[in-house]
């Protein structure tokens, strides 16, 4: 019989032979913040993401993801390209979306992690981002860094560039322990935040979080959030840039991660994109998740904050576009445009 230790050890080292930069190990319990979780979803702070509230109690129990489940593997990756990679061209994307999806990145290497798992005797499941856990306070628990005040958890090697991966298991493995919060009195996350979307310190009003507004939210970007946005045309890096840890962040090792052709382009040139060209341009990166619709709906409003006059006839035809809810951005952004052209006359 194998010692369990000796398991451990193995499912580390299979997990940093795969790519990962740290595995770590949580018992399959309650996580630590479900009534805040609980409270949160309550008062509206997930805003049209139903999703988070239907698996609700699945969330707040992985006994209800995977009956008998004793452990909860977390798996972390880099995908910090370093500061010289930084993209000044105006339509920012946030980095994890510069190069290939790390949904599919990550979720093929642990499901190998998951059949070795298997021929131990384990019943598993994988998830990245995907599945009803509340991962970041399992990860904390096992100590793959600690919950910063923008909710995002932080290591003092990686610092906030990486994605987390799961497996629960029925397998009962060792746990690891959490590292201690090294935040002080830092609330240089909370001041960066473009939208005052991080309330107070570990809580964040998704409906006026940039990511939210650009990434998850399906129809029309509220009025008054729009100049806020600035040039982003899918998420926000703000809140993790201005965090002292990442001072220690090393470039990832993963090349799938790197910018691709679709990170640089011209603002107005992605309003030419037709539903097969955005498919092909982005059909290895997250962004295709937002599809046509939702990605030139950003660039409009990024067009609106930045753009000039020569950004008016791809606009102008944006604003006869088919889809209404690029048309009602591109006419919001002709507006804007015309209005630093012309500035109203003093009355």
């Amino acid at each position: 019989m194998i010692a369990i230790a000796s398991i451990k050890d193995e499912i580390i080292a299979r997990a940093e032979a795969l790519g990962f930069d740290s595995c770590r190990v949580a018992n399959a319990s309650a996580p630590a913040h479900a009534e805040e979780f609980r409270s949160w979803l309550r008062d509206g702070g997930a805003g049209e993401m139903q999703w988070m509230d239907r698996g609700r109690e699945k969330r707040c129990d992985p006994q209800q993801v995977l009956p008998g489940a004793r452990s909860i593997i977390i798996v972390a990756l880099n995908y910090w390209q370093g500061p010289e990679a930084s993209s000044r061209t105006p339509g920012r994307i946030a980095r994890y979306a510069w190069g290939d999806d790390y949904h599919d990145v990550m979720l093929n290497r642990l499901e190998e992690l998951g059949a070795f798992l298997s021929e131990l005797g384990g019943t598993q499941k994988c998830y990245v981002d995907t599945g009803p856990i509340l991962e970041r306070d399992h990860a904390a628990e096992a100590g793959i860094g600690w919950h910063g005040k923008s909710t995002m958890l932080i290591d003092p090697k990686l610092g906030t560039w990486f994605f987390l991966g799961e497996i629960l298991t029925t397998l009962d493995l060792p746990p690891d322990h959490p590292q201690p919060p090294r935040c002080g009195s830092c609330q240089r996350c909370i001041t960066a935040c473009p939208t005052g979307a991080i309330t107070e310190p570990h809580r964040l009003d998704a409906r006026r979080c940039i990511s939210y507004l650009t990434i998850e939210l399906k129809g029309s970007i509220p009025l008054e959030l729009r100049p806020l946005i600035g040039d982003r045309i899918y998420g926000c890096d703000d809140c993790l840039e201005a965090c002292p840890w990442n001072r220690f962040a090393a470039v990832s090792r993963e090349a799938a991660f790197a910018a691709g052709p679709a990170v640089g382009m011209r603002l107005r040139d992605y309003l030419a994109l037709d539903d097969a060209d955005f498919r092909d341009l982005f059909r290895r990166s997250p962004i295709k998740r937002i599809k046509r619709r939702g990605f030139l709906r950003n660039v409009c409003v990024a067009l609106g904050n930045v753009g000039d006059e020569t950004d008016l006839s791809a606009l102008e035809r944006a604003a006869l576009d088919p889809e209404p809810l690029i048309a009602e951005h591109a006419t919001w952004a002709i507006h804007q445009i015309r209005g630093r052209i012309t500035p109203a006359s003093p009355t």
